[in-house]
């Protein structure tokens, strides 16, 4: 796959406080990458440095072989920023046209708001929308010139789920037109429903870099679930690392829980749980899922093991 854009050792300080800490990452063509990190992991940052909005306080950023800061070299990238600011008093067909003026190949007004899901907004004064509504569009601009690559800053904050998951989709049919897309978010589902690539990032280090399968794999624990009326016994079991109700999982009518437990080894663990004696039913054992990923990679010290409330 091409090389689109790349950091080389790139560091960047805001005078004592180090954003970016000697990071080397490579964008390749046709992938959605999805940047995670807590908040001021330098995310952000890392994006206005593709962007040629700032430079880098030492290495290399390039984006399409050149350097960002040059207008030449930004013509084929798109992006949404995390702040949302459209004029209020022009109408949402006159904002597209305006940003889409400045690409040779530009998508059709209809046709943008269509895939974006806000045509019956075209007419309205930006000033009178919502914010969801303003998200939306600020998104569906990044798009506006058919870039071949597109940074989206938390691009579905504000979105209700069905905004959201319309958003998605929109993004999926660019990137199969050939667009490759990189997204930050705080939302772990978003990441999971969108990138092929995940990079984990905090204070300013990469800590990951690989497939979503493969980051997931970076956690040694499982989640155990199961139905006990003896939750307190078996979450006291040795092995557990963590233990609290599953969603939605208070305790029922016939005195059991739904436990999720975090445990160290899942084959040793249900060894133990059957020699406890202790009942249960429906258990299920699976992997880690990316937000427990995110969070043992970030977390520099494990959290203490937690009794669930009786």
């Amino acid at each position: 796959m091409t090389t689109l854009a790349r950091l080389d050792s790139v560091t960047r300080r805001f005078g004592s406080t180090t954003a970016l800490d000697a990071v080397s990452l490579e964008i390749r063509s046709g992938e959605i990458l999805g940047l995670l990190g807590p908040n001021g992991a330098g995310k952000s940052t890392m994006l206005t440095l593709l962007q040629g909005r700032r430079r880098p306080t030492s290495g290399t950023v390039e984006l399409f072989g050149g350097d960002p800061s040059l207008a030449r070299f930004r013509a084929e990238l798109g992006s949404t920023p995390q702040e949302t600011a459209l004029p209020d008093t022009l109408r949402v067909s006159e904002v597209i046209d305006l940003v889409a003026a400045h690409f040779p190949d530009r998508v059709p007004t209809a046709q943008l708001a269509e895939e974006f899901g806000f045509a019956d907004l075209l007419r309205r004064q930006c000033g009178a929308l919502s914010g969801g509504q303003k998200r939306r569009i600020a998104v569906a601009l990044a798009f506006a010139g058919r870039p071949r690559l597109v940074l989206l800053d938390e691009p579905t904050t504000g979105l209700d789920v069905d905004a959201r998951h319309g958003l998605w989709a929109a993004i999926r049919r660019h990137r199969a037109d050939g667009a490759t897309v990189v997204v930050t978010s705080h939302y772990l589902e978003e990441i999971e429903a969108l990138a092929d690539r995940v990079v984990v990032i905090d204070q300013g280090r990469v800590l990951a870099d690989d497939s979503l399968d493969a980051v997931r794999s970076r956690v040694e624990s499982s989640i155990v679930s199961l139905r006990s009326p003896s939750a307190q016994r078996i979450a006291e079991l040795a092995g557990v690392v963590r233990a609290e109700r599953a969603e939605g999982g208070e305790a029922s009518g016939d005195g059991t829980d739904r436990l999720d437990l975090t445990v160290a080894d899942s084959d040793e663990f249900v060894r133990t749980l059957v020699t406890s004696g202790l009942p249960f039913e429906r258990l299920a054992v699976r992997g880690a899922s990316l937000e427990e990923a995110f969070l043992a990679l970030t977390v520099s010290t494990p959290a203490s093991p937690e009794r669930i409330p009786v």
